[in-house]
C-alpha cells in the first residue's frame, strides 16, 4: 500500500543453453518494526538479445548456497512443467477446432461473459519503452492487469483483487510507436475467483491502415473480491 516499503530481490536461478531462470521475491516491510513479509513471488525465462542471426548461448550459474543448489533443481522441474502446459493447451485447442466438435454450456441464470467483454487501446511512448525500444514487459502486464480488471469488476460490482497471473508469455515484441489493443472476457467464474482471458494485439503504423495485427501476448489473470468486512465474495455462474 501507499506509504509501505517495498523490496525486490532477483537471481539468476539456472541457465539452460539459450535460457535463463530468473527468480523474484517481494516483500513488504513494516517501518516501525523492520519486520518483512513476502507479497509475491515469480519466476521469469529470459533470452538474451541475440547479435546477428545467432542465440546466445549461457553459461552456467556457480551454486553457492544449500538455497542455491535447491532453485537449480525446482528450475528444471518448473521448465518442465511450463512446457508441459504448452503442449496441453496446444492439444485442447486442436481438439476443440475441428468441424462439428465444440462444447456448450448452459447455466441456468447465469451472466452473460459478453456482457464482461473490455477492449482498449494504448500508444507505446518512450517511456513505455526500454532503451532497444521494446515496451517493458511489465508496463504490458499492467495495462493487461486493468482491462482484466474492469471485466472482472462486471461481474463481481466490486473492486477485483489480482491473485495470480497464469501462463503470461512473450510471443513477439513491440515497439515504441506501436498502437496496442487489449481484449479481456472472462473465461469462467469458480465460487470465490474468476479467470479472465487476456489478448494483446500490436499494430505499427502500415498494419493498423491493413488490419494485420501481431499477437504478442496472452495471459490469464486470477481475480477475487471482498466485502467491506474483508469476507470473500460470492460470482455467480456465467454462460459463455
Amino acid at each position: 500500500r501507499v506509504g509501505q516499503i517495498i523490496a525486490i530481490r532477483t537471481k539468476v536461478n539456472r541457465a539452460f543453453k539459450t535460457s535463463m531462470e530468473v527468480g523474484i521475491k517481494v516483500t513488504v516491510q513494516d517501518v516501525l518494526t523492520n519486520a518483512e513479509r513476502i507479497v509475491s513471488v515469480a519466476y521469469a525465462t529470459y533470452v538474451a538479445k541475440p547479435v546477428g542471426d545467432g542465440k546466445v548461448e549461457l553459461k552456467p550459474v556457480q551454486l553457492l548456497s544449500a538455497e542455491d543448489h535447491l532453485e537449480h533443481s525446482l528450475a528444471i522441474e518448473r521448465r518442465r512443467i511450463r512446457l508441459g502446459y504448452a503442449q496441453v493447451f496446444q492439444k485442447l485447442m486442436q481438439e476443440s477446432n475441428k468441424e462439428g466438435d465444440f462444447y456448450t454450456c448452459e447455466e441456468e441464470d447465469g451472466v452473460s461473459t459478453e456482457h464482461t467483454r473490455v477492449q482498449s487501446t494504448e500508444l507505446v511512448l518512450p517511456p513505455h519503452a526500454n532503451h532497444h525500444g521494446n515496451t517493458f514487459g511489465g508496463q504490458i502486464m499492467a495495462w493487461m492487469q486493468t482491462v482484466a480488471s474492469i471485466s472482472a469488476s462486471r461481474l463481481c460490482r466490486s473492486h477485483p483483487i489480482l491473485k495470480s497471473v497464469n501462463m503470461f508469455k512473450f510471443w513477439g515484441p513491440s515497439f515504441v510507436g506501436d498502437r496496442l489493443v487489449f481484449n479481456a472476457i472472462v473465461n469462467n467464474t469458480f465460487h470465490n475467483s474468476v479467470e479472465v482471458g487476456v489478448r494483446v494485439e500490436a499494430y505499427n503504423c502500415e498494419e493498423w491502415i491493413k488490419g494485420q495485427p501481431r499477437h504478442i501476448n496472452s495471459a490469464f489473470l486470477i481475480f477475487n473480491a471482498v466485502n467491506d468486512k474483508g469476507e470473500l465474495l460470492t460470482f455467480p455462474r456465467v454462460q459463455p
